[in-house]
């Protein structure tokens, strides 16, 4: 049986294996990406997570249940308390301080992504929600099982980590679970709707592609390119 989540995934497909194909993606995996974009990705994603938690907050709210409440609650500490952290510690590798993570001015595409998550997570259901905030988890995943098959990418002195983190069976469990959870919450809803869940994963779905093209240009406006 066809779940709405295999339809994401067919209608993603191309968006996906672009993201798949782009050169801070393929850099992570060969080694070849340079550690100044990687630097510049490193800040950007620390002021993404701020944002991020914000969705699993407003998402323990709109729960329907306890138990799916509480799960989001606990997603949001950990995104706050340990993956940040972990963040911090990754960046110190890279010479990049608290201070300066902390300091770091949000870049245009970093701006419109989490504006639209946080404008859909405001204003629709829980089902938009997480259409909206999916397609980070599971493009991740993604990439960090593609990128787990490169020769030498795992053992990479300085991107081994990230393909580690973004392969594992833990990141892996948390990628599952939303996936399941956009399944329930797709069930009984009617074409109109499924379209706008289907509108909003497609959308962040390009922001995350847009996200890897800003990191890898150092593109804080485009109004400002050199």
């Amino acid at each position: 049986m066809s779940t709405f989540t295999h339809r994401l995934l067919e209608k993603v497909a191309p968006i996906w294996e672009r993201t798949h194909c782009h050169p801070f993606v393929t850099g992570l995996g060969d080694g070849s990406l340079p550690v100044e974009s990687f630097r510049f990705y490193m800040k950007q994603d620390y002021v993404y997570l701020i944002e991020y938690a914000k969705m699993f907050a407003i998402a323990s709210t709109k729960a329907h249940d306890l138990e799916t409440s509480a799960r989001f609650a606990s997603l949001q500490e950990a995104t706050l308390n340990f993956e940040m952290a972990l963040h911090r510690q990754y960046a110190e590798r890279f010479g990049i301080s608290r201070e300066e993570l902390e300091q770091t001015k949000p870049s245009f595409v970093m701006l419109a992504y989490t504006s639209y998550m946080l404008k859909v997570a405001h204003q629709g259901s829980l089902a938009e929600l997480v259409s909206a905030v999916l397609p980070c988890a599971w493009s991740y995943w993604e990439i960090g099982k593609r990128l787990a098959g490169v020769e030498g990418a795992l053992e990479h002195e300085w991107y081994g980590e990230w393909v580690r983190t973004y392969s594992s069976d833990e990141f892996g469990q948390l990628a599952q679970w939303l996936i399941d959870l956009m399944d329930e919450l797709a069930e009984g809803k009617s074409e109109k709707e499924l379209t706008i869940l289907e509108e909003h994963f497609l959308n962040t779905s390009r922001m995350e592609y847009l996200f890897w093209e800003m990191a890898y240009t150092e593109e804080m406006w485009p109004c400002e390119k050199n």
